[in-house]
């Protein structure tokens, strides 16, 4: 979003002063009656060129980031590169107007002055601060300062040369001893070099440790600068840079604006494949050409060039695919490596899928919860079914608008392994939560003992036992008392013993193991009779006459809700009767059926809660509730892997 009115309009302000400054070099070279050349030569195009680029590229960076360093720097740079190139036409003009000696001389001075502090400071530094306008890190902070102070030492360097431009008299501030100080301004070049290969070395260390959208933003700049290389080195190395060469200098502000504003604006890896390869197909077309012209007839060395052509481009196109989009190319090659990571886990999968085809982000839901994830989430994404209510989401890559044929092919392909990897997470956390609640209810058990113990049992042991330790001292002296004490540790005795029972009862129900479950709910039932309020009550077991042999877990839960649910119709119903029903096949149904009011629902108090409980940490399923003929509980429970 824009920033404040203030920044806004020094942004709009800086664009305007670049922009006149254009026109103003424009208009004065034209009434200097210059060749085109002739401006070539005082590097009015050139400063007019870059000047014009950086300025308005800044200033639009700065209008839309105003606390992004990059585009202050590119505005004020680009507004100083400017100034040189309205400097010399005008310059020349004064001079053939026949203006004052120190006001011709004062235009040069601004032009050798103005611009170096762009490319000695500006640019090298800017570098350091791309695409974020951070440091790469505060370490740097130090080179940023070296670079800052030592700037100044490239403008003196440009400043105080004595050479003229053209015809025109030199400026002020120059040296006459300038060329005894050749070391010096060697190591002013060798400095500026090496600022310059620090920030490239900034970029790429930036590139490599970032995020999707940070190198997303950088490829923008190695497209703009590959371009301007291509552009620059093989006039270079034959008989110089033309003119026409230098307009391509400003596509390196205009990527650099596109990506810190707008860089998903296209799929930049795919703008950048296709440029590489065939830069490197003309490269090397063009290469092998000039060789065999060297040693083969004309005609030989097209022909040779044209067949090799084709396939030579097929070849690079793989190569740099593969650098940016993985190994989309090859499904079986990218199946291959996911399926040698399925055993490390789901996240390990899906982190191989997202290195393989170079996607931002990868994740798993499974209904609407994330099973796992890998890489930054994109707004833009896209969507795979891989199992009922799974689905697998990737990020698209920036540019992209939906995904292409190729990468649905490869992520149609691995959803079958994928798959496997979900339920295999899936069954790996249902086991993790089985362990964890047995591990709970083990420990409930032991607490629940240790208390039983500790508070009842314990206690009336060491009362029993002080009680003997009493009636063995009055035995001799009031055989009377003694025998009263002995009365009082019978009594204790029969509790403790009692408790005992209880104790064993809460474990396992003796009867189940000497009745079995059906004889020991059939005594259960015989033993209901009443309910609370004295209304009689008849209770009743509908059960197999030879019940298969059930595993203790089973028999445990069964018994304990059957005479929950026994104890429910006595307590809080107004029935006559009621049954408990038993049936076996693939799984144990308990089912207890009573004619009392089916007026309201259940209300869910401690004993419907624990027979749920009961048969949920069994895998079974318990409902209860009022039906059209009186009140019904039905609880089932698997006897598979019991």
């Amino acid at each position: 979003m824009p920033g404040s009115a203030m920044t806004r309009r020094s942004a709009i302000g800086l664009a305007a002063v670049a922009v006149a400054e254009a026109g103003g070099a424009v208009a004065a070279a034209l009434a200097s009656g210059w060749s085109f050349s002739q401006a070539v030569d005082t590097y009015v195009v050139s400063n007019l060129a870059i000047g014009l680029g950086f300025a308005l590229c800044g200033a639009l960076i700065a209008y839309h980031r105003p606390r992004h360093p990059v585009g202050w720097l590119y505005a004020v740079g680009g507004v100083l590169q400017l100034l040189s190139a309205v400097a010399v036409p005008t310059a020349q003009v004064l001079h053939d107007q026949d203006a004052p000696l120190w006001l011709v001389r004062s235009a040069v001075t601004v032009f050798s002055w103005a611009w170096p502090w762009h490319i000695g400071l500006v640019l090298p530094l800017s570098l350091l601060l791309l695409p974020d306008g951070r440091l790469p890190s505060p370490r740097w902070r130090a080179v940023a300062w070296t670079v800052a102070l030592t700037a100044p030492l490239f403008v003196v360097e440009v400043g105080l040369s004595d050479e003229s431009v053209l015809e025109l008299p030199p400026g002020y501030l120059t040296l006459a001893s300038y060329a005894e100080l050749d070391p010096l301004w060697t190591a002013s070049e060798l400095r500026w070099a090496l600022s310059v290969v620090i920030g490239v070395a900034a970029l790429a260390i930036r590139y490599r440790r970032g995020d999707e959208r940070l190198r997303r933003q950088l490829l923008w700049l190695v497209a703009a600068a590959a371009v301007v290389l291509a552009a620059i080195t093989p006039w270079a190395l034959v008989a110089g840079t033309p003119i026409a060469v230098l307009f391509t200098i400003p596509l390196l502000p205009i990527a650099i604006t596109v990506g810190i504003l707008r860089y998903q604006l296209l799929d930049i890896r795919l703008v950048l494949a296709r440029g590489v390869a065939y830069f490197l197909l003309s490269a090397l077309v063009l290469g092998a050409y000039a060789a065999l012209v060297l040693v083969l007839s004309g005609v030989a060395s097209a022909l040779i060039v044209a067949l090799a052509a084709l396939p030579l481009r097929a070849l690079l196109q793989r190569t740099v695919d593969r650098m940016l989009y993985g190994e989309r190319r090859d499904p079986l090659r990218v199946a291959s490596r996911v399926g040698g990571r399925l055993g490390v886990g789901l996240a390990g999968t899906l982190d191989e899928i997202r290195e393989s085809l170079h996607l931002p982000w990868v994740e798993v839901r499974v209904g609407d919860e994330v099973a796992a994830a890998s890489g930054r989430p994109v707004p833009a994404t896209a969507s795979i079914p891989i199992i009922d209510d799974g689905r697998l989401i990737v990020g698209l890559r920036s540019g992209e608008k939906r995904l292409s044929a190729r990468d649905k092919r490869i992520l149609h392909l691995l959803a079958g392994p994928l798959a496997t990897a979900v339920q295999a997470t899936l069954l790996s956390h249902d086991l993790q939560a089985s362990r964890e609640r047995l591990v709970n209810a083990r420990e409930e058990e032991r607490h629940r003992l240790r208390r039983d113990l500790h508070d009842g049992l314990g206690p009336l042991l060491t009362g029993v036992a002080m009680t003997a330790d009493a009636a063995a001292n009055l035995a001799v002296r009031a055989p009377e008392g003694a025998i009263a004490l002995l009365a009082e540790l019978r009594a204790d005795t029969r509790v403790a013993i009692g408790e005992i029972r209880r104790i064993i009862d809460d474990l396992r129900p003796p009867a189940l193991d000497e009745l079995g479950l059906v004889g020991a709910l059939q005594a259960r039932a015989a033993r209901t009779r009443t309910r609370t309020d004295g209304a009689p009550l008849h209770a009743s077991v509908d059960a197999p006459h030879e019940p298969p042999l059930l595993p203790p877990a089973i028999e445990v839960a069964a018994y304990r809700i059957a005479t929950e649910a026994l104890t429910n119709a006595a307590r809080h119903s107004d029935a006559r009767t009621v049954v408990v029903r038993l049936a076996c096949t693939d799984a144990l149904t308990v089912e207890v059926l009573d004619d009392g009011s089916t007026d309201g629902e259940w209300t869910v108090g401690l004993g419907l809660t624990g027979m749920r409980e009961r048969a949920a940490e069994l895998g079974g399923h318990c409902v209860a509730g009022p039906t059209g003929s009186g009140g019904r509980v039905l609880v089932s429970l698997p006897l598979a892997g019991s």
